[in-house]
C-alpha cells in the first residue's frame, strides 16, 4: 500500500494505511470431479444452461454445475463483484476448471461442475461459466461471517411437473423461492427435502425447477428423492460434496447404471449436515438401512467434534402424519434409524415424501423421549438422545397429501398408534398440519438452541396446483404467517457448559505522522566552504510511525525532495543529502541508508526516493519515531535568494 504526501511548511501532518484495504484475491486450487470427454476445439460456441450454486465441503466453498451444449474445455470464473466494472471481469480473474461427461440420450449435450475455493467471508462475488469468448450471464452470491450464527432455509418437495400443469407447479415453485428468500435475505444455505422434479430424466421440468434465480444466488444443498433416483439427470444436475458414490447407496448397487445415488456430508459453520439417499433401503448388494446408518456413524465419529450441531436430511419422512406414513419401507426405516441417530447425538432430522408438514416429539430410541412433553410445546429440552424429526409440505404446490388417522399398530418402534395426548395425531407427532398451502421450513442455528420455523408461502390462491380442499384463510394466515415453531435448547446434563465468542482480532493499521508540530525546517543562512560551494544543516522533523498490524508485515519509510526554488530562481534536490537514524526503536525499525549530496559524488542525493528507515517481515508491533541530519552542499554559482523546497515522504507496507 502506498501513501504518498508533501509536508507541508505549517500544520500536522498525519497519513495511515490500513491493512484491510488490501485487495484479496481467490486461490487457483483445483477441484475435479468426473472426467472430460476429448475436447472440442475452444473456438466452437456452447449453449451454457441449468446453472446452479451448489454448497461446499465447508464455508469457503460452492460448487457450480450446469449443462453445456459442446463438449468445450469450460471453468467458472470468480471475482469479487466490487472488481467488476460495467460487466467485464477484471484481468487475472480466477478461474476453477470445470470437470464432467456426455449426458445421457434424453438430457442431451453434456454437463460440467466445478469448485470455487478460497473463499473471503463477508464478501459479494460475482461469477459465470463458460470459456473465453464464450461465456454465461454473471451471477453473484454473498458470504459472510465464517463463525456464528446463521440460518437456513429447507424446502419439501417441489416435484415439478407431479400436478399435470407444468407453468403452475414452475410458478408455485418460484414464488415460494422469492417469498422465502425476500423474508429472508441472509439466509445462508437453501436444503432440499428432496424430489426435485416428477420425472427424473425429463429435462423440461429441470429447466422449470432451476428457473429461480435464487438457485444461482443461494447454495443448494441437493437431497435424492424418489422421484429423483430413477435417471442420471440428478448426479448431472448437482455436483454435491464429499460424495460417497458406491454401491451400497445406489438401490440397484449399480452406481454404472442409470439411477441416481449417493450419501454426502458437509460442515457449514457450526453444523455437520449428513445428507442419505434413502431411497436405498434394500440390503441386497451391501446397500440398505445398516449401510446409511454405519456412514452417518463413520462421519460423526471422524468430524462430529468440529460442529455443535449434527443435523441429518433425507427424503423418505419416518415420522410424518399422511399417507406414506404407514408405507411398510418407512416403518422398516422407523425401526432401524432412530436408535443409531440417538445414541450418535443428532439434533434434527429434516426429511420429505408425505407433502405435509409435522414436526415430532422429541424421539430417543424409537419412542417418545420423555412422555410428559406436550403437543405443540413451544421449547423443547432432549436431553441425552432426544431427536427432533421435522416433515416438510410440499414447497411449489404442486401436490399435497392429507393427514391420515392413527390405527391401534402401537405407540412405538414402527407403530402408527394414537397420541394419548392428542388422539387425532400419530403417537410421535407434536404438530401436524395440511392446509393445501406452500410453506417451508427455516432453521435458525444460535450458540445454545435451534429454532425451527414453518412458514407459510402462499395462500389457496394460484399458483397453487393442488389447492383443493384448502382451508386456510389468507387474512388470519396471510403468507410469511407462522404454522409451527419450536425451540430446541441442547442438553448439557449435570454440567455447566461455558461459551465465548471470539472474534477476528483488528487487523491493525500501519501509518505515520510528523512528531509534534510541523513547522518549517529552516536551516538558516548557507556558509561559504573552500571558496567554491556554500553548506547548510539541520534535522527533518521526527516522523512518528505506527504498526499495530497483525500481519507483521515489512514497511518502508522514504523521502525525495523536489528542486529548490526561489521564484524563477532554481537550483537541484539532488545537492541535498542525509543521515537517517531511530530515535525511538519499535515496530523493528532500522535506519536508512545515508545518501551524500549530489556536489560530492554527482549523484541524484535526495532528489530520489531514498529510505528514512523500515522493518522486515515479522518484526514486533509497535511505533517507532524517525530521524534525519540533513547535508547540503550548494555550488557558488547559484544566485542568492531564500530557496524553499517540499520534501515528500512515502510509506510502502504490503
Amino acid at each position: 500500500m502506498r501513501s504518498s504526501n508533501p509536508s507541508h511548511a505549517f500544520g500536522p501532518v498525519r497519513r495511515r494505511v490500513a491493512t484491510g484495504a488490501t485487495a484479496a484475491f481467490l486461490g487457483l486450487t483445483v477441484a475435479l470431479g468426473g472426467t472430460l470427454a476429448s475436447p472440442a476445439s475452444a473456438a466452437d460456441t456452447a449453449a451454457l444452461s441449468g446453472i446452479v450454486l451448489g454448497v461446499g465441503a465447508n464455508e469457503t466453498q460452492r460448487t457450480v454445475t450446469w449443462y453445456s451444449s459442446a463438449d468445450t474445455t469450460q471453468v467458472v470464473q470468480v471475482a469479487p463483484t466490487a472488481q467488476v466494472v460495467n460487466g467485464e471481469f477484471p484481468a487475472g480473474t480466477a478461474t476453477f476448471d470445470a470437470a464432467g461427461a456426455a449426458n445421457i440420450a434424453t438430457s442431451g449435450g453434456f454437463n460440467r461442475h466445478a469448485t470455487i475455493t478460497g473463499l473471503k467471508e463477508d464478501t459479494a462475488y460475482s461469477y459465470r461459466v463458460g470459456t473465453e469468448g464464450n461465456w454465461s450471464s454473471a451471477y453473484s452470491f454473498k458470504t459472510q461471517d465464517f463463525e456464528g450464527d446463521y440460518d437456513f432455509l429447507f424446502y419439501g418437495d417441489p416435484q415439478i411437473g407431479s400436478s399435470g400443469d407444468l407453468a403452475q407447479d414452475q410458478a408455485g415453485w418460484q414464488d415460494t423461492v422469492d417469498v422465502s428468500l425476500k423474508a429472508n435475505p441472509n439466509a445462508e444455505l437453501l436444503v432440499s427435502g428432496g424430489d426435485q422434479v416428477e420425472s427424473a430424466n425429463n429435462e423440461s421440468q429441470w429447466n422449470a425447477f432451476l428457473a429461480p434465480d435464487g438457485l444461482r444466488q443461494y447454495p443448494w444443498a441437493a437431497t435424492i428423492g424418489n422421484h429423483d433416483v430413477g435417471g442420471k439427470a440428478y448426479e448431472q444436475h448437482f455436483s454435491t460434496p464429499n460424495t460417497d458414490r458406491s454401491a451400497p447407496y445406489y438401490d440397484n448397487g449399480n452406481p454404472a447404471g442409470t439411477k441416481s445415488g449417493g450419501d454426502y456430508w458437509y460442515i457449514y459453520k457450526d453444523v455437520l449436515f449428513i445428507d442419505l439417499n434413502s431411497n436405498s433401503y434394500n440390503s441386497a448388494n451391501g446397500g440398505g438401512d445398516a449401510a446409511h446408518t454405519a456412514y452417518v456413524t463413520d462421519v460423526i465419529n471422524k468430524h462430529g467434534d468440529e460442529a455443535k450441531w449434527k443435523v441429518l436430511v433425507y427424503h423418505h419422512a419416518i415420522y410424518s402424519p399422511a399417507s406414506h406414513a404407514k408405507d411398510s419401507d418407512n416403518k422398516t426405516r422407523r425401526v432401524d434409524f432412530p436408535t443409531t441417530f440417538s445414541k450418535l447425538g443428532v439434533d434434527l432430522v429434516l426429511q420429505g415424501h408425505d407433502h405435509s408438514y409435522s414436526r415430532s416429539y422429541l424421539i430417543k430410541n424409537g419412542e417418545k423421549a420423555n412422555p410428559a412433553e406436550q403437543p405443540g410445546a413451544a421449547d423443547v429440552y432432549p436431553g441425552p438422545g432426544g431427536v427432533l424429526y421435522v416433515t416438510g409440505n410440499s414447497a411449489s404446490g404442486s401436490k399435497y397429501y392429507d393427514i391420515t388417522t392413527p390405527d391401534n399398530s402401537g405407540t412405538s418402534g414402527a407403530g402408527n398408534g394414537a397420541d394419548p395426548l392428542n388422539p387425532k395425531n400419530y403417537w410421535y407427532n407434536s404438530v401436524q398440519n395440511q392446509e393445501h398451502v406452500r410453506s417451508y421450513v427455516k432453521v435458525q442455528v444460535r450458540n445454545d438452541k435451534l429454532v425451527v420455523e414453518n412458514l407459510r408461502s402462499g395462500t389457496c390462491a394460484a399458483p397453487n396446483s393442488d389447492a383443493a380442499p384448502c382451508n386456510n384463510t389468507p387474512a388470519d394466515q396471510p403468507v410469511g404467517s407462522v404454522v409451527d415453531k419450536v425451540t430446541v435448547h441442547p442438553y448439557h446434563g449435570d454440567k455447566q457448559d461455558l461459551q465465548v465468542n471470539v472474534p477476528n482480532p483488528a487487523p491493525g493499521e500501519f501509518g505515520w505522522t510528523i512528531d509534534g508540530y510541523n513547522g518549517l525546517v529552516d536551516l538558516g543562512t548557507a556558509v561559504e566552504k573552500n571558496g567554491d560551494h556554500f553548506e547548510a544543516g539541520g534535522k527533518i522533523n521526527p516522523i512518528l510511525v505506527s504498526d499495530t498490524r497483525r500481519s507483521l508485515a515489512p514497511w518502508t519509510v522514504s523521502a525525495n525532495v523536489s528542486d529548490f526554488r526561489d521564484a524563477d530562481k532554481t537550483f537541484s534536490g539532488s545537492y541535498l543529502g542525509w543521515t537517517p537514524y531511530v530515535l525511538d526503536g519499535g515496530a523493528g525499525a532500522k535506519a536508512g541508508k545515508p545518501v551524500a549530496s549530489g556536489y560530492d559524488d554527482h549523484g541524484p542525493g535526495l532528489s530520489i526516493s531514498r529510505g528514512i528507515g523500515s522493518a522486515d517481515q515479522g518484526h514486533a508491533r509497535g511505533t517507532a519515531k524517525l530521524g534525519a541530519d540533513l547535508d547540503l552542499k550548494i555550488p557558488d554559482t547559484v544566485t542568492k535568494g531564500g530557496y524553499r523546497s517540499t520534501l515528500t515522504i512515502t510509506a510502502l507496507s504490503s
